[in-house]
């Protein structure tokens, strides 16, 4: 059975551009999953650890036959494969990959939470999310462009 999923990606070190576009192709080599829409590039600034350089942010949406916990592995073996360490919490990083929705449940468990629990806050994430999905919909928060809407305090650039 297939699913549909959004992927939030992110860099800021080791030409953060050319990481997420990297990460963008290998979604499409992931098992039983292929990319049907990507976002344009976006710069922000960072969150949290605000010492660091700006970020290079994408959304794509992927169909996978893969569960929420296997995707979200393969994900994070990705993010490995491309240099990702975990110094402290927001540190720099060369990607960065979320899983930010999976068709539309609701659902937690320890390392998985699903609508993201930071995405609809995040104007990196919205955006982006808007650009390739107008009618988006945020299980329990609601519809992304309301979503943004909350978010005039941040900045993006598109690229």
């Amino acid at each position: 059975m297939k699913h549909l999923a959004f992927v939030g990606l992110g860099s800021n070190l080791a030409d953060p551009i050319a990481q997420v576009r990297h990460a963008l192709d290998a979604l499409n080599d992931l098992p039983q999953t292929r990319v049907i829409a990507r976002s344009s590039l976006y710069r922000s600034a960072p969150v949290g650890y605000v010492n660091q350089p700006d970020f290079i942010n994408a959304v794509a949406q992927v169909e996978t036959a893969l569960s929420p916990r296997v995707l979200l592995n393969e994900l994070l073996a990705l993010e490995l494969v491309c240099g990702r360490t975990r110094e402290f919490l927001y540190a720099p990083r060369t990607l960065d990959l979320d899983l930010l929705m999976y068709d539309d449940l609701v659902h937690h468990e320890h390392g998985l939470t699903i609508p993201h629990p930071h995405m609809h806050k995040r104007a990196f994430v919205l955006q982006p999310l808007l650009e390739i999905t107008a009618d988006c919909h945020i299980p329990q928060q609601g519809n992304v462009a309301h979503c943004l809407q909350q978010c005039t305090e941040q900045v993006l650039e598109r690229l």
